[in-house]
């Protein structure tokens, strides 16, 4: 579950969407499979709404990124809180279009 809410750091530190599930991940992958594999699905997130964020901003050239960029914000929070609620409850959580970088 903390490595879920942890990417909400991401409203105080730059990029703290991808660090805080990193942080926690590579310290406790060791000791908790189901952290290893939360943590990997939560930082594969992180990294892919950032890319997300990133495309959308770049289409505010063209109008369009302005109503994508509200909307990933959006999708990215409550994903978040859902995946949180569901790794509470002993769960595994695959977030949807998650780009799986780290296997």
């Amino acid at each position: 579950m903390i490595a879920h809410l942890s990417a909400l750091s991401g409203f105080i530190i730059p990029i703290g969407n991808i660090l805080g599930p990193l942080v926690i991940w590579l310290i406790k992958r060791e000791e908790m499979p189901f952290v290893n594999e939360q943590g990997k699905e939560a930082l594969n997130f992180g990294i892919s709404v950032t890319i997300y964020a990133v495309i959308s901003w770049l289409l505010m050239f063209v109008l369009i990124g302005f109503l994508l960029f509200v909307v990933v914000g959006i999708f990215w929070v409550v994903v978040v809180i859902i995946a949180a609620i569901r790794a509470s409850e002993g769960k595994s959580y695959r977030y949807p279009l998650n780009i799986r970088f780290v296997k």
